[in-house]
């Protein structure tokens, strides 16, 4: 009911009983004791007016007051801070319409403050994890390169190998902050994409010789498997679909617990889709971690050291791009076996598209 129309009916209620009560008072009235009815007319009038007044007090506070002073009270704890309250009115009058709107408000400013808590946290940490994995490369640089200052590396053979990490170490630092870089473009969703028309068969190809020597001086064995046609392509942007791949087996090197490791890619063909299988024989991981493995930050050890760093946001990248590309992702594992990552991007159907124009 509209706050008009009780203000109205609440009038109605103080002024019509009065009114009613004089009028059946003329029809009733007894001329010989007129002066005896006319007191007794007053006193009743009297007695009337003040029970309704009451009502009418009671209700104008009940309907108006009270809330009012629900609503003001919910605005000092806003602008105190506190957002861990609920304030809901029944009724569909201004003021139960007003307080509802200003819980919605209230809901909305906490999920807000919230989300920008959350935000202010990953990125505190993601500052942190990259700090602490910046020091070590740093400190190695620093060490060879005060090696090679001081003639500890008086051998041809010693100087190379001091120049090579060196290297390595200087690479380590530009994929961290590249890593940064990339992680401040998905929050703004502006990822430069480059798609291009690619075979899948030359690309993998491409990568897993790219990715051969790097692994062998890790004493990782790397095999490759391709069970889809040579001329299969899908649409990707090479450089961020590398991106993917190099994350994903940088997490495998990452928690490899042997000395001699084996991680495997292998291309299978889905139909219309070609599924991508990344397997290592790492240290594994347990079902309740599976799920969370792709988000922001998630850690399977939560213990960091100079052996198990990185930014915390490497998987997360990976299912960004996965999903940009139109694709899904999704992993296995058993602790103590290995770990699987899979993804599947759709094939490029040109074939059948020409084939469809000529049918036509």
């Amino acid at each position: 009911m509209r706050l008009k129309n009780k203000l109205l009916y609440m009038a109605c209620f103080v002024g019509l009983p009065p009114i009613i009560l004089m009028a059946l008072s003329i029809f009733t009235i007894d001329y010989f004791d007129i002066k005896f009815q006319m007191i007794s007319l007053v006193v009743l009038t009297a007695l009337i007016m003040v029970v309704t007044t009451i009502v009418f007090v009671r209700n104008f506070y009940k309907f108006i007051i009270n809330p009012i002073r629900k609503l003001d009270d919910a605005m000092d704890k806003v602008a105190e801070g506190n957002l861990d309250f609920t304030l809901h009115s029944e009724g569909d009058d201004e003021i139960s319409i007003l307080i509802n709107n200003f819980d919605d408000m209230r809901k909305r400013l906490k999920e807000s403050s919230e989300e920008k808590i959350k935000y202010d946290n990953e990125n505190r940490e993601l500052i942190s994890n990259i700090s602490h994995d910046l020091k070590t490369p740093i400190t190695s640089i620093k060490g060879y390169v005060e090696g090679i200052m001081d003639g500890v590396a008086d051998t041809p053979d010693k100087m190379d190998r001091y120049i090579r990490t060196i290297y390595n170490k200087a690479n380590e630092m530009d994929r961290l902050i590249n890593e940064l870089t990339l992680y401040s473009k998905i929050d703004t969703n502006r990822i430069p994409y480059n798609f291009h028309r690619i075979n899948i068969a030359d690309f993998f190809e491409d990568c897993v010789e790219e990715m051969g020597f790097d692994l062998e001086q890790k004493n990782i064995k790397l095999s490759y498997e391709n069970h889809v046609d040579k001329s299969t392509r899908i649409i990707a942007d090479p450089e961020q679909l590398k991106r993917v791949i190099s994350n994903i087996t940088g997490n495998s090197i990452k928690y490899m617990d042997k000395p001699e490791g084996n991680i495997s890619i292998k291309i299978l063909d889905n139909n219309e889709s070609v599924q991508i299988d990344i397997e290592d024989d790492g240290k594994g991981i347990s079902p309740k971690d599976i799920p969370n493995i792709f988000d922001r930050f998630y850690r399977t050890d939560t213990s960091r050291n100079s052996l198990q760093g990185g930014s915390g946001i490497g998987l997360s990248i990976v299912k960004k791009i996965i999903e940009d590309h139109g694709g899904y992702i999704w992993a296995t594992g058993q602790e103590g076996i290995g770990t699987t990552i899979h993804f599947v991007l759709r094939k490029y159907q040109e074939a059948d598209l020409n084939e469809q124009n000529t049918n036509n």
